[in-house]
């Protein structure tokens, strides 16, 4: 197993237990407990976990992982979800983005749209996030806009004001939102409250907003609230999504796709 992927793996289970013990993930990875100790060491001076005697426990950011280690989680899923998101999406409209790994996959399926016939634009895209933008300027047929904002370094996504001030004067037909997490009562949310504030205002000026979601993120609440359950016209999500958690969705008028 490379060692990015261990990472990840501690890191998950990091977040879903709270502490982990070297003789346990060495044994639920494979691998052996010298080289669990030397990740956990490399975590550590990575600020992502709290070294323990014989083991770590979660830091501040251990729940907000950077996109760099989240992009190896469900990523099947996350491209199957991308692909029929971008499905969605008709040539000549506006679309919004923000950042996360489902949305640049989403990104990079926009990307391979034709160039309409003629020349000239398919898409316009407006992100907040710095990664999406990077890969989408060299494309000739489609127009990027950025916000403006501070940026955050676990998600390559800009904060603050500055993106507030640019998407009030703007009107999007679709925003594609990715969020950590989306609940039939309390909507769709993000771990970090200064991301949930510009992604809120992505789906404001949108006439439809899409959450594209991994069934893990179904029926589970995160701090920060992007939007309410209503702003949401479409989720997008895979099959292992449960049964009674998608009926709570479409009950509310909202089009479930599981793909």
């Amino acid at each position: 197993m490379a060692a990015h992927t261990r990472w990840t793996r501690l890191l998950e289970i990091l977040g879903d237990q709270g502490q982990i013990d070297v003789l346990d993930a060495a044994e639920r990875l494979g691998c052996s407990a010298a080289t669990v100790r030397r990740d956990l060491d490399e975590l550590a001076r990575q600020n992502l976990l709290t070294r323990t005697r014989g083991g770590a426990v979660v830091s501040t950011v251990a729940y907000d992982l950077p996109l760099r280690y989240k992009a190896a989680r469900r990523a099947d899923e996350k491209q199957r979800i991308a692909k029929a998101a971008a499905e969605l999406i008709p040539t000549g409209s506006t679309v919004g983005l923000n950042g996360g790994t489902t949305t640049s996959e989403v990104a990079r399926e926009l990307a391979l749209r034709p160039e309409p016939a003629g020349g000239g634009v398919a898409l316009t895209v407006v992100t907040n996030a710095i990664n999406i933008a990077n890969e989408l300027a060299v494309r000739p047929q489609v127009k990027i806009v950025v916000t403006g904002g501070v940026a955050r370094p676990n998600s390559y996504e800009l904060v603050g004001p500055l993106v507030d001030s640019v998407l009030r004067t703007l009107a999007l037909d679709y925003t594609i939102l990715g969020v950590d997490a989306v609940h039939a009562r309390f909507g769709a949310a993000t771990h970090d409250e200064s991301e949930a504030g510009a992604n809120r205002a992505l789906a404001e000026c949108a006439g439809t907003v899409v959450v594209v979601a991994d069934s893990s993120k179904l029926g589970r609440r995160a701090f920060a609230q992007v939007c309410e359950t209503g702003a949401v016209s479409v989720l997008v999500t895979d099959r292992d999504a449960p049964e009674d958690v998608v009926e709570e969705f479409t009950g509310l008028g909202i089009d479930v796709l599981r793909v």
